[in-house]
């Protein structure tokens, strides 16, 4: 199943791509992809009920992030060996969080805006996980993965001045306007049987920036969700950005960071693609 929200930022409807590849309106069954949606088995509900949907003309339409208002973005920094090396930092013996504001949630194809007074904005391409059950003090990391609603691409956008070199935690350089884009699905996870498997794909201006898989993370999904779990709640609806891979323009000097007019497009296997036009905030 795959769900998506289409329409103006704020007033998106929520949607569901039928098997046969048809969007069905669901705003007649729910408000929105919400935690109360989650919370209340929307899911499972709208895999019931969706011969009773109609077909609704998405051409046109923006496309949304493909959950509303999630109560909290909790990343995973430096969980690709070679991601940590080349930003200069030593491999994790644990993951490492922050949260990111769930303000900066945008659509797949939205503009990202460069804040004012940077000049090291950068680009990184993740799977994103959304949870679909309230996730506290899980007992092992094998009982993870049936607490996930499921999987879309993220880029956790990140301005490296910011967070590195002005001080404090890394959130400030993390949770600028529009540093989030996710979607433009998302794919349930009974559609994603192994999350470790997933190639995934950056390019910037049509250069390929970073290519890897998620086999290759440090601490995979299940461990990540189950660790996350031991220091707060995780809540229906609530993302988890799962880190990036190498090749990011910190630590490479012949690596522009990002300018405006500058094009960033991403892939994940069987999670869609992205595009992003970069502009001045």
């Amino acid at each position: 199943m795959k769900l998506l929200r289409v329409g103006e930022f704020g007033r998106e409807i929520p949607v569901v791509v039928a098997p046969d590849g048809r969007p069905l309106d669901c705003s007649s069954l729910y408000r929105d992809f919400d935690t109360a949606f989650f919370r209340d088995h929307g899911l499972e509900e709208l895999a019931r009920r969706t011969t009773e949907l109609p077909e609704i003309d998405i051409s046109g339409l923006r496309i949304g992030a493909p959950v509303s208002s999630p109560q909290k973005i909790v990343c995973v920094g430096l969980n690709y060996v070679t991601h940590a090396q080349e930003s200069g930092q030593p491999i994790p013996s644990e993951p490492v969080l922050f949260m990111k504001s769930p303000g900066t949630l945008v659509g797949p194809h939205d503009t990202v805006l460069i804040p004012r007074g940077s000049t090291k904005t950068d680009w990184e391409v993740e799977l994103a996980v959304v949870m679909g059950k309230r996730a506290s003090y899980l007992g092992s990391p094998s009982e993870a993965l049936s607490y996930v609603a499921g999987y879309a691409i993220s880029n956790d956008v990140s301005e490296r001045e910011f967070q590195l070199e002005r001080g404090g935690q890394w959130d400030k350089g993390k949770s600028c306007d529009t540093f989030n884009p996710l979607g433009p699905w998302l794919v349930s996870a009974d559609e994603v049987p192994d999350p470790q498997s997933l190639e995934m794909k950056l390019s910037v201006n049509g250069v390929l920036r970073q290519h890897d898989s998620t086999k290759s993370m440090i601490f995979g999904v299940e461990y990540v969700i189950w660790y996350i779990s031991q220091f707060m709640v995780l809540e229906p609806g609530d993302v988890i950005n799962t880190g990036t891979p190498a090749g990011v323009s910190l630590g490479h000097d012949d690596v522009p960071y990002l300018r405006p007019g500058d094009v960033m497009e991403l892939e994940l296997l069987g999670l869609g693609s992205q595009r992003q036009v970069v502009e001045q905030g």
